[in-house]
């Protein structure tokens, strides 16, 4: 573990935030804390301004790690949006998750979604409404239909707002988005991703604009968020905000789109590897991760306007690593921050996440942390933040590490992945050791890849036959594994399942 103050954005923090130390707000009626949770789609560790990034400009989010702590070594659930926001949700990591992979399911706009997760699921929603907070999920839920057991609406949250099915989410121009149970038009037009326009249309923006629209929905759910912070500022309330950029489609006003005029030497892209063409795909990419920086920014400020300033947790991270195609370029923009992989991978490039906490008065300004922690760490660390208590999970609270009380934080034994797509994959971190084994369909003689995670980060020596010794305990602890009751994701039968 290591705790220290840092220099990020440029910006050298010489003393403890203004914030600190003051007196609770007489606004604030509860102290048990609010809670924001702000989650980006396809976001690489390498995509923010305090993790390294030198062309995207995001300075509420690289002031949120100023004025609180930034983790080095934090993790999704899986590499790929729906396993990732069953384990966020569930506090289960991907031996133990209902969900482990992507599938989508057919069906009229009531049915289509992904797999969806049993009505009994212990969800963090379902805990904290138990613990008396108002609840939310705006963005991108992706757990099943609405008319499935997985509903967010059966999952503990009284309010949804957004895309429920990740194959609508991939155009942000929809003509309609979910409010609770119930399709809501927004103004746009009818529009595919995959157009079958002339891709020359690309290059002029008011031609471009009849088939958009002009409802750019994260405008729309961040307009949301900020109605259900107003509507909740008496009583303890819980935002998960599922943001859905900068999941392609190339989408973005033209706005944000000049913030970056003359920035990059691009070409247009016309839409031949898929999504809609852009005119300016590079300044298009950076433009929608700086409009959900602006976005966050203002969520800042009304937590300030309210006086809910010191009385609210707010998190930021993504779903998984940065995604090719599309127009997207994540090696011009070094997305995954110079770790190998992206998303779809259980390389370090498609699983470890940026993660920013804010938390005024309780968190030390300018802290970075070392720590290895994941996604599916969140319930438990809200279960003991707002004493609430859960039945067993993977996930081991870091909140000792937020309040600066590293001497107390337990730390994992292991972090695991393992995910069907590309060939069967397996992954396992055990302390700065990090396993790898691939293609494990095709192969189930596969052979353990094992890298150093402290001496080379990008993975990029494979120092299996150095550490032979432990190879028997990887194995041991793949074993620990249970069923999936989808058997699609069950490609590792062969070996022993232990509860």
């Amino acid at each position: 573990m290591k705790i220290n103050n840092i220099l990020i954005g440029g910006c050298v923090l010489l003393s403890a935030s203004p914030l600190q130390g003051k007196a609770e707000s007489p606004k604030q009626k509860s102290k048990t804390p609010n809670i924001i949770f702000i989650m980006a789609d396809d976001l690489g560790y390498g995509d923010i301004g305090c993790y390294g990034q030198k062309f995207i400009r995001t300075p509420n989010i690289d002031r949120m790690a100023l004025e609180g702590i930034r983790f080095t070594n934090h993790y999704s659930g899986a590499p790929v949006s729906a396993p990732a926001r069953c384990c966020l949700m569930t506090g289960k990591n991907l031996g133990h998750s209902y969900v482990r992979d992507n599938f989508e399911i057919k069906g009229d706009v009531r049915e289509a979604g992904q797999t969806p997760i049993p009505e009994n699921t212990e969800t963090i929603a379902k805990m904290l409404k138990g613990a008396g907070y108002a609840t939310a999920v705006i963005g991108k839920w992706g757990l099943g239909a609405m008319a499935s057991t997985g509903s967010p609406l059966k999952q503990g949250f009284d309010f949804f707002y957004g895309y429920n099915d990740q194959n609508h989410a991939h155009n942000h121009y929809t003509s309609w988005l979910w409010r609770n149970d119930n399709v809501e038009q927004t103004g746009n037009p009818e529009f595919t991703v995959h157009p079958k326009f002339n891709p020359a249309t690309a290059n002029n923006p008011d031609e471009y604009k009849k088939y958009y629209g002009t409802a750019f929905t994260l405008d729309l759910m961040a307009d949301e968020a900020l109605k259900f912070i107003d509507q909740n500022k008496s009583k303890p309330f819980f935002l998960y905000l599922a943001v859905v950029v900068p999941h392609k489609a190339l989408q973005v006003p033209d706005e944000s789109l000049q913030m970056y005029n003359g920035v990059f030497d691009e070409k247009p892209y016309n839409g031949g590897a898929g999504y809609t063409p852009h005119p300016r795909p590079y300044s298009a990419y950076a433009a929608m991760i700086t409009r959900m920086d602006q976005k966050i920014g203002n969520i800042l400020a009304k937590l300030k306007e309210l006086g809910l300033d010191e009385n609210t947790i707010v998190m930021f991270t993504g779903d998984n690593g940065p995604a090719g195609g599309g127009g997207t370029d994540a090696r011009f923009f070094n997305s995954s921050g110079g770790l190998r992989g992206m998303k779809g991978q259980v390389y370090e490039g498609g699983i470890r996440e940026p993660f920013v906490v804010r938390w005024p008065g309780k968190i030390k300004p300018g802290t970075e942390s070392t720590h290895i922690s994941a996604h599916y760490d969140l319930m438990a660390t809200l279960a003991e933040i707002t004493g609430q208590k859960i039945n067993a999970t993977d996930g081991i609270s870091y909140l000792p590490t937020l309040l600066g009380k590293s001497k107390n934080q337990e730390q994992h034994e292991y972090l695991y992945w393992e995910f069907t797509s590309g060939g069967g994959q397996l992954a396992i971190r055990m302390g700065n050791l990090k396993a790898v084994k691939k293609n494990i369909i095709r192969n189930k003689q596969a052979k353990w890849e094992v890298y150093d995670l402290a001496a080379d980060p990008a993975e990029s020596k494979d120092l299996a036959e150095q550490y032979q010794q432990l190879l028997p305990k990887f194995d041991e602890i793949v074993s620990r594994r249970t069923p999936s009751q989808n058997p699609a994701w069950n490609f590792m039968v062969e070996a022993p399942q232990k509860n």
